[in-house]
């Protein structure tokens, strides 16, 4: 039952970091390409562990 709840803790926060850094990404897509490209490249990243975790919760 840990191993649930610390799944869920662990999806919650990967979740939360990915939707800021994809709104980052939007807000400075024409301010400032390369910030808005590194924070596009972090969420694809979260997006990975997060599909991991999603996995391995079943």
């Amino acid at each position: 039952m840990q191993n649930q709840n610390q799944f869920n803790s662990f999806k919650k926060h990967l979740k939360e970091r990915y939707d800021n850094l994809v709104e980052k990404s939007n807000d400075y897509r024409f301010e400032d390409e390369s910030i808005s490209d590194l924070a596009a490249f972090k969420a694809m990243k979260l997006l990975k562990k997060l599909n991991q975790i999603s996995y391995l919760d079943r």
